[in-house]
């Protein structure tokens, strides 16, 4: 059975009189990517904080590894892992000696450190101190730190925000690696292409309440109401063409011909629904 490793229902969250989060549910089982997806100030980093115990909910509740929230113990931490954009290292430390400090204080052996940094690609830097690394060294640092003692559950609050894309594919292949190892991710992102290839469930997050939520495919094909195809013919001739028998009989005929290049189908993609459904951009 797919083990629920969080539970939040009917969860709500006020700071003075603005509610920032309003009867919010879904589940995180074993394995899967759960991604919270919306701007800045739709309530994702709040999410994240009372689901580690950071902040008390005003109303609902939240179940973590089949624990209530605000009962999180030393104990339930062991088995979690956090990276935050607040997340930080001991920049006169040395790379090795970041994650060896972490390792005496989470009760991970010594020597899972240096097949962690060959697995991150931090091996050639583990004598230099990490105040020395680059951006997205530095994040893939911060991320190792959160996986060393293998947690359960991984919490990341935009892991990838102002890195270049070469290290954002990287970690998104880590995250893919430890999802099929069984670890459950909690991630929280306004990239929506992002969170269309990692994730298994999405919950759109608009001013603190779920606008839609279920797999990125599902909310995808939900708002595809006008079905459009793009073809480009030999040539470097495109159209765009609406599904209907007489543009079905035009892609016939073409591909009869052997006249197509490409043909692709226009579904709207996670951003395009998020701006129909609020109204709002991401950014």
């Amino acid at each position: 059975m797919n083990q629920e490793y969080i539970t939040v229902s009917h969860l709500s969250k006020k700071f003075a009189r603005k509610e920032v989060l309003k009867d919010v549910n879904a589940i995180l089982h074993r394995g899967e990517i759960l991604g919270f997806l919306g701007p800045s100030g739709a309530g994702k980093t709040t999410t994240i904080k009372i689901l580690t115990g950071q902040l008390k909910p005003d109303s609902g509740t939240v179940r973590i590894l089949g624990t209530d929230c605000s009962r999180i113990d030393e104990s339930l931490y062991e088995q979690i892992g956090i990276v935050t954009d607040t997340s930080g290292v001991y920049e006169r430390m040395t790379v090795y000696d970041n994650l060896k400090y972490f390792a005496r204080l989470l009760g991970a052996p010594l020597s899972s450190i240096d097949p962690l940094l060959k697995r991150i690609g931090l091996e050639e830097q583990k004598k230099q101190p990490a105040g020395k690394l680059s951006k997205g060294q530095t994040q893939r640092l911060i991320l190792a730190r959160a996986i060393l003692h293998r947690p359960k559950i991984l919490f990341l609050d935009e892991p990838t925000s102002g890195l270049d894309p070469t290290t954002a594919l990287e970690v998104h292949r880590l995250l893919l690696e430890l999802k099929e190892e069984g670890m459950a991710i909690f991630l929280t992102t306004h990239n929506m292409e992002e969170a269309t290839k990692l994730c298994d469930h999405v919950a759109l997050l608009n001013e603190g309440v779920i606008v839609e939520y279920g797999t990125p495919e599902e909310i995808c094909l939900k708002y595809n109401q006008v079905k459009r195809y793009r073809v480009q013919l030999k040539g470097g001739v495109r159209h765009t063409l609406t599904h209907s028998p007489e543009n079905a009989g035009k892609i016939s005929h073409w591909l009869e011909e052997n006249e197509i290049e490409t043909i692709h189908s226009c579904e709207p993609t996670l951003e395009t629904v998020f701006l129909e459904v609020t109204g709002r951009e991401l950014q």
